[in-house]
């Protein structure tokens, strides 16, 4: 099957079907004003494992008042407190909804979004390949990352994952970055990018382009890559992604749920390469972790 741009059009439309119209809610809430939700909102968790979010009517040394979202007064003493956070989230229909702490990433590709500075998360994708990415500054991040398994060869390939926040505006953000990969044999090569995010990290599209290099002493090649991925919130833990490519002579689509932790994201999916002659699917497996 050849992967043609009429292709790649179709598996737009399909993403964007997919996201569909947002909520009255997702719609007319930008993200920075979820961030100055979250600013106000603490998770009180107790001693016998109880957990409320809400506001802070009262933190005295000796107890803590909070107004939960759903309007209830709740009185902690600090003896049965073990923690009391601030929570990233929104209200949405009287409840809490807790914000994905991986928006950052599709599967495997940016979206527009930065970490702010001294957030940091590790993962691993498809169980052998971790990664780490760490903000220097709120638009700033740095990362790498390098397989558990490589064959043979004296050194150990790895990647380094630069990235820069150029513009954001809440509902709309966009990245500049690039993927590059050492001691993989005589070959320099990666790929650099632009990404843009438009919407909420519930319910949002993401477009990227790219140019994807590889030079060696003799030869330097390079091809163009463009992306469309999205992303549509369908209950508080789960999230649907949708990450899909188009390049010279193929492509790759793919499509699956993340499922939405306190800090821990896991994906599963399945992703098919096209134009390679026939149809195979295979699994997207990816765990994040952030701190």
């Amino acid at each position: 099957m050849r992967f043609t741009m009429q292709t790649f059009v179709t598996v737009s439309l399909m993403a964007l079907l997919l996201l569909g119209p947002t909520t009255a809610t997702a719609a007319t809430t930008p993200d920075h004003g979820s961030a100055q939700q979250a600013a106000t909102l603490y998770e009180l968790v107790l001693r016998d494992g109880t957990r409320i979010v809400g506001t802070i009517e009262s933190d005295t040394p000796d107890r803590v008042i909070i107004r939960t979202t759903g309007g209830a007064r709740v009185e902690a003493l600090r003896s049965e407190i073990v923690s009391l956070t601030p929570v990233r989230g929104q209200l949405r229909g009287g409840g809490f909804l807790r914000s994905d702490p991986n928006p950052t990433r599709l599967f495997f590709g940016p979206t527009g979004r930065s970490i702010k500075r001294g957030e940091a998360y590790i993962g691993v994708y498809e169980l052998f390949l971790p990664f780490v990415q760490v903000g220097i500054t709120d638009r700033i991040s740095i990362g790498g990352g390098t397989p558990l398994y490589f064959g043979g060869g004296s050194e150990r390939p790895f990647w380094i994952t630069p990235k820069v926040l150029v513009h954001d505006t809440g509902r709309v953000a966009t990245s500049i970055g690039a993927m590059h990969f050492l001691n993989v044999d005589d070959i320099n090569l990666g790929i650099a990018y632009v990404a843009t995010t438009v919407g909420t990290t519930d319910d949002a599209v993401t477009v990227g382009v790219g140019w994807a290099y590889a030079n060696t002493n003799r030869n330097n090649e390079g091809a163009a890559v463009a992306m469309l991925g999205g992303e549509r919130r369908i209950g508080p833990r789960f999230k649907l992604i949708t990450e899909n490519y188009v390049f010279n002579g193929g492509g790759i689509v793919s499509g699956g749920i993340r499922f939405i932790g306190d800090s821990l994201t896991a994906d599963l999916g399945l992703f098919a390469p096209l134009g390679a002659g026939g149809f195979v699917a295979l699994p997207i497996v990816n765990f994040v972790w952030k701190f």
